[in-house]
């Protein structure tokens, strides 16, 4: 079923399309009214005229875009300015001193400064090295921590699974491992068990504590000051920023964790394939690296059976850095400034504060509330990122891949699943621990099997969600539209409405 494209059933179709044609009709007031309820928008306009000039082909094509988590949009502008720069010029594999290739590593070494530059760190205490991704930063920090036996790794429900997958490079160490809860109801961290967990350190090993500034899952925000608290108790701090720094600012001399990943494409949506992780020189003193490749060592030999890594970055961007898009990480930095965090994030909370508003009043004919938002529904210390089910009259629960459908047929962008983050999604849907350890004592097991065991057997009555997120270009029009969507599904039986 999921991915499928599927015809909207007739009666859904009358309904929907009855609710455009009131929705057009009042568009002009609702979007007066809004504003008038929401004056902090205005103050945004900024991000209108960028769309119309920079994100035209959003409104031309018809593109509802509520997918930001999973992926930025890229300008025009970017494309442009970076095609001009590899067309104007010629660069070579920067593992060189000719021409071409000293070329390359201008531009790359001018990127790496500006991404110090704009997160506000201090070149003399981060490095900043290339990856593929964030997840591919997280696996260079998962494979050189030196964990070992008096070691162990701390981690929350709420992680994405590349932050949950360096567990088991822990446990290969024979190094201790803790996660941290998350309340049932606001999926905000426990601050009590936080407290007590990270007051455990072990005494001469190595304490890394891992943890999201925004989760993926939810928008929930968690509070950057557990980073300096951490690392008074003994921790090295990981702090995954992915799912924050595209609508937030992280200032590096204002909260100075130890190894900080984030992905490009997320900001500013190009390139897709260019990660960063900004580690502290220090921290990368006494990492263990398990291999070497091109380009990270200094010295290597076959008969002498030995190599000498590179210090700092140059050891850890395995063989050849993709030097030709990294130059547009600094195209899209730069882009961002011209529009300015600030304004996306503002921008961002009023129509996140406006769907939360809209969502929990929609009510069917009985009273029962049609939507239920996963975590705090409040706006402070959270993010554009919404994740919800829907329900009938009755309380049953509309399969949230039926929503994904049919919000492919009006030319909806958002996301539905688990979205790579198991324990924020276990404590949303109220999922036993015992019973998903009785699960994978299996030899084997898909989502699919997962899924099913879970429901058949009562556990649950949901194992996924929908998940609709806000940025950089985000406007009235696109909460608007999924608004009217949504209401189709107003008084409606899920047992009616099948793939």
């Amino acid at each position: 079923m999921h991915g499928t494209t599927i015809q909207m059933p007739a009666s859904l179709t009358s309904k929907l399309d009855g609710m455009m044609q009131v929705a057009q009709q009042n568009y002009d007031s609702d979007k007066a009214a809004f504003q008038e309820k929401y004056p902090a928008y205005k103050a945004t306009a900024k991000i209108d005229d960028i769309r119309q000039s920079d994100y035209a082909r959003l409104d031309k094509l018809g593109h509802t875009y509520l997918d930001y988590t999973g992926g930025g949009l890229y300008g025009e502008s970017q494309i442009q300015k970076h095609m001009q720069l590899l067309t104007d010029n010629v660069y070579g594999n920067p593992h060189s001193l000719n021409p071409t290739s000293l070329a390359a590593t201008e531009i790359t070494e001018s990127a790496r400064h500006y991404v110090l530059k704009y997160l506000n760190a201090d070149p003399d205490e981060y490095v900043v090295i290339f990856t593929a991704n964030a997840s591919n930063s997280l696996k260079l920090v998962g494979e050189a921590y030196p964990f070992k036996e008096n070691g162990q790794y701390l981690l929350t429900f709420d992680n994405h699974n590349s932050v949950n997958g360096i567990r088991e490079y822990a446990r290969c160490c024979d190094a201790k491992i803790t996660y941290t809860p998350i309340h049932d109801d606001s999926l905000r961290l426990d601050a009590n068990a936080l407290h007590n967990n990270l007051d455990n350190t072990i005494p001469g090993g190595n304490n890394l504590f891992a943890y999201p500034a925004q989760s993926n899952f939810s928008g929930i925000q968690h509070d950057l000051d557990w980073i300096a608290y951490a690392q008074e108790k003994g921790w090295d701090v990981l702090l995954d920023a992915a799912a924050f720094v595209p609508t937030n600012k992280l200032d590096l001399s204002q909260y100075h964790p130890e190894f900080v990943v984030l992905s490009f494409y997320k900001m500013f949506g190009y390139p897709t394939g260019l990660g960063v992780l900004i580690a502290k020189r220090s921290v990368l003193a006494k990492m263990e690296r398990p291999w070497f490749a091109g380009g990270t060592i200094s010295v290597a030999s076959v008969q002498g059976d030995g190599h000498f890594l590179h210090t700092n970055e140059a050891g850890y961007e395995d063989g050849t850095i993709n030097y030709l898009g990294i130059p547009a990480v600094e195209i899209g930095l730069r882009h961002m400034e011209n529009i300015g965090v600030n304004t996306i994030h503002d921008r961002v909370m009023v129509l996140t504060e406006y769907l939360i508003d809209e969502l929990q009043a929609l009510q069917h004919d009985n009273g029962q509330p049609m939507v239920h938002i996963y975590g705090a529904t409040d706006i402070e210390k959270r993010g554009g990122t919404l994740s919800l089910n829907f329900y009938d009259p009755d309380g049953t629960v509309f399969d949230y891949r039926l929503i994904e459908a049919l919000a492919n047929t009006v030319n909806i962008s958002l996301r539905t699943g688990c979205f790579c983050n198991p324990g924020a999604g276990e404590v949303a849907h109220h999922i036993d621990g015992e019973r998903l350890s009785e699960c994978f004592e299996s030899a084997s097991l898909t989502f699919d099997q997962l899924a099913g065991s879970l429901l058949n057997n009562g556990d649950t009555d949901v194992v996924g969600a929908v998940r609709v997120s806000f940025g950089i270009v985000s406007n009235f029009d696109d909460a608007y539209h999924l608004l009217n969507f949504v209401k189709i599904f107003l008084n409606e039986q899920s047992s009616g409405i099948q793939m």
